[in-house]
């Protein structure tokens, strides 16, 4: 039995707490998820990641739809790289980045098609 489930609280509620704590997750589990979100949590790399969620593409180009500088996308690149959520694959001396193709950033991906969905005014 997990010992999260042997806590005295100091409370008793009614309201089932200690069933719900066998099953919370540990703190490195939580601190990954929260480390995979302080990824996206920047406008333009949340921007860049939806955008290599649709297509593959290079470093000009996508400082171009950014409206950015090639050194500043290339920054946002390799962080979001880094943490595993792309990949990046060289042709001549360009290089094209794309989704990994990982469950962490399908799900990122879904979460954030998602909470679009919810800011959508047609909705």
């Amino acid at each position: 039995m997990d010992s999260k489930s042997n806590i005295n609280l100091p409370h008793e509620h009614d309201q089932n707490i200690s069933n719900v704590l066998g099953s919370m997750p540990q703190i490195e589990d939580c601190a990954e998820v929260a480390d995979m979100f302080k990824q996206v949590c920047d406008a333009s790399r949340l921007r860049i990641f939806w955008l290599l969620c649709h297509c593959e593409e290079c470093v000009t180009n996508i400082a171009a739809a950014m409206q950015m500088t090639e050194p500043a996308v290339s920054h946002h690149l390799k962080v979001l790289k880094k943490s595993g959520l792309l990949v990046s694959r060289r042709d001549g001396k360009e290089v094209y980045y794309k989704i990994s193709d990982n469950e962490m950033s399908d799900l990122l991906h879904h979460a954030c098609e998602a909470m679009f969905k919810i800011k959508c005014p047609n909705r």
